[in-house]
């Protein structure tokens, strides 16, 4: 279920050297008001705190002097006021944020979760209906792709207990060693109903190994392990590969975290407590919250959406009670900050209860996301109409770039690397547009000079993840060619559908359609089609040449021929890898290509055109945003049969949201469904595996 909330952010970023600015941003429920206040200055005693602070930290007198602190321009106090009552009257939680500028890093070391209520002096984050958050941005621009909520989660518990741990010291105190049974018994109990992977000493607990399995796909990573700190930088007690202390910089664990690709990073990372072997439930921890000076370090450069760690010791009785709380509501929504909040909740009579604290990049606060949803968190409504278009062979999908980012990287991800190695000067945001950057290479170089570089860089992508899996012959080091890539992506095509029965182009191969219009430049869906038995016939739309291109073969021994299921029509709207000329890549080439169908409408086959105007269109593979959905959207729309087309469910499956693109997810969400309204496009959120996956089970169910 998605959370109707009011959305309130504290910024606080450093204006000199004793003192920080505050801005708040506050946007009501269900509204598109932007509200922000600017101002106001927060004057830190930082040593009265301090005095406050340490292992005996009486949580009451020192969140009554922080929020003194915070609260002190009256303005704000009143600011914050108003946003807490709107919440109040909406009956809705107010999500409230505290964003920690990068000006000022030194303030996570304050405890911030023990703020009071600046009227009543309560205690602010124990309401559950106050969702908090350290947010902090990142300066990882990839997306933050979200796992369909449909998914097994999987954990990878890691517990360091080191065998020679009692020989060493760390600020002039043994380290005891951990209770690993009892730790691993804990982390079960506390994810019960997610799959886990223990990492549990005895030469397991390494760096390497940790790395190599977060490679398989691991949505947490539950860390226990003791951990020090010598000039604000955290190191780690891990484990050499004989099951000895090998102790880890932080920046190390940061650095290997940012190189996997974000599809492969964990959603969550759980900086546990470390409990002494022996110890009772009133027993504190031992390791003084050192590893939560990770935190931000995790969120901000390795790009982890969010970190749960522990800013001080904490009494085994509070873990108790307060993890397998927080896994249980994380379970039941994806909700990270509001998972928190029910956990806190759990252990508000305790008076440790502000240890735990949440770090997030996340603005809407989710991990997961349900698919198949519309706004109106209703599931899609228009799969019957569907079905039964694709039984009448009425149905033509139109693909976009989504299909191969099972095989491949997204085309964000493409793009980065792009701009990374060829110095892209533009904003960096940009640097996630391919057409943007393929401009960029195309002038500052040439076409020709655009085109290697993207097909060395995908080509040495397949050689990575499909290496092993590629005949021999295929295994040498890329020249950057076309051909090159092709035959690549024909043999990665081929295992990745053996090893995948939901893989998408061998799920629509096996409908029964009669014409595909395509986007991609590949030959990947005619290869699923010839697997299966069909005759694929391929064409290319004359974009680039004022020729006009040869009919198919099959029209010079069959010149009345039709698309259908046994012979169907694969036509490239984009271009193909095999005329290198016909590729849409820069932005000059969509403004090219859109011109260009507008005014030669001829040029489309007639039953291209019949089948955009007189059948039901199921856009898959696009991000609704992006500029080729936009133009091919545009030029499908400049067709004639617009009237006709309205007595067809057309159908757009869009990924929900990423949240490092899209500023506010649910005003995303409102923007692309308006958008689409007067061309009758039900929109499935949710990715394009999800979609083939129901679409295949609910075909099956439904075939005769």
């Amino acid at each position: 279920m998605e959370l109707n909330c009011a959305d309130l952010e504290i910024g606080l970023h450093r204006q000199d050297t004793s003192s920080y600015r505050v801005e708040l941003r506050f946007i009501a429920p269900k509204s598109e008001a932007d509200n922000r206040w600017v101002g106001g200055d927060l004057q830190l005693v930082r040593s009265d705190l301090g005095q406050l602070g340490g292992p005996t930290l009486d949580a009451v007198a020192y969140g009554q002097k922080l929020s003194e602190s915070l609260f002190a321009d009256p303005k704000l106090r009143e600011a914050f006021k108003q946003a807490h009552t709107i919440a109040q009257d909406r009956e809705v939680p107010l999500r409230l944020r505290l964003f920690i500028g990068p000006s000022a890093p030194e303030l996570h070391s304050l405890c911030w979760e023990t703020l009071r209520d600046p009227e009543d002096g309560s205690p602010l984050l124990t309401d559950e209906q106050i969702l908090f958050s350290r947010y902090l941005s990142s300066l990882d621009w990839q997306l933050v792709p979200l796992r369909s909520r449909a998914d097994l989660l999987r954990a990878l518990v890691v517990i360091a207990s080191p065998r020679n741990l009692s020989t060493w010291q760390s600020g002039g105190r043994s380290l005891p060693s951990l209770d690993v049974a009892g730790e691993l018994e804990r982390a079960r109990s506390s994810l019960k109903g997610i799959h886990i992977t223990p990492l549990a000493s005895a030469g397991t607990a390494t760096l390497n190994n940790v790395i190599t399995h977060l490679r398989d796909g691991y949505d947490i990573l539950y860390l226990v392990c003791h951990g020090d700190l010598s000039r604000g930088e955290p190191s780690l007690w891990l484990e050499d590969e004989a099951g000895n202390v090998k102790i880890e910089p932080g920046s190390e664990l940061v650095a290997r975290l940012k190189d996997l690709r974000q599809q492969l990073r964990p959603r969550l990372v759980v900086l546990a407590s470390c409990q002494s072997a022996g110890s009772g439930d009133d027993q504190c921890s031992s390791d003084k919250g050192v590893l939560a000076a990770l935190g931000p370090r995790l969120a901000a450069e390795a790009g982890i959406p969010a970190v749960l760690a522990m800013q001080g010791d904490i009494t085994l009785t509070t873990v108790k009670q307060f993890m397998p709380a927080f896994f249980q509501q994380l379970k039941q929504d994806g909700q990270v900050d509001r998972a928190m909040t029910a956990a806190r909740g759990k252990v508000r009579e305790r008076f440790d209860w502000w240890v735990p604290v949440l770090f997030m990049r996340l603005k809407s606060g989710r991990i997961w996301y349900a698919t198949g949803l519309t706004l109106d968190r209703r599931g899609l409504e228009k799969w019957p109409a569907l079905l039964n278009n694709i039984r009448q062979e009425k149905c033509t999908p139109i693909l976009g770039p989504g299909l191969t980012e099972s095989l491949l990287s997204s085309r964000c991800e493409i793009a980065r690397r792009l701009a990374e190695d060829h110095w892209f000067p533009m904003a960096p945001h940009d640097c996630e547009d391919l057409p943007r950057v393929a401009q960029y290479l195309a002038v500052y170089q040439d076409p020709s000079f655009l085109r290697g570089m993207l097909a060395k860089g995908l080509c040495q992508e397949i050689l990575e993840r499909w290496g092993n899996d590629l005949p021999d012959a295929s295994r040498g080091a890329p020249l950057g060619k076309l051909e090159e890539l092709n035959e690549l992506l024909v043999a990665a095509g081929a295992q990745h559908r053996e090893q995948s029965p939901m893989e998408p182009h061998r799920v629509l191969a096996g409908i029964p359609l009669p014409i595909y219009i395509t986007t991609d430049f590949s030959t990947l869906l005619t290869d699923a089609l010839v697997a299966v038995g069909k005759e694929p016939q391929v064409r290319i739309y004359p974009w680039w040449t004022d020729d006009v291109e040869p009919l198919p073969a099959i029209y010079k021994y069959e010149p009345g021929y039709q698309p259908n299921v046994q012979q169907p029509l694969v036509y490239h709207l984009f271009g193909h890898l095999q005329k290198p000329d016909s590729l849409v890549l820069t932005e000059d080439d969509y403004f090219d290509f859109l011109i260009h169908v507008t005014r030669n409408k001829k040029l489309v086959p007639p039953v291209v055109l019949r089948a955009l105007a007189d059948t039901a269109l199921l856009f898959l593979g696009f991000r609704m945003d992006d500029w080729d959905f936009r133009v091919l959207f545009r030029s499908i729309m400049s067709q004639e049969g617009r009237g006709r087309r309205k007595r067809y469910a057309h159908v757009a499956v869009q990924i929900d949201p990423e949240e490092s693109r899209t500023l506010e997810p649910e005003r995303a969400h409102r923007y692309l469904e308006s958008y689409f309204e007067d061309a009758d496009i039900s929109i499935y959120w949710g990715s394009v595996d999800d979609f083939v996956q129901e679409l295949q089970r609910r075909w099956e169910a439904d075939a005769p």
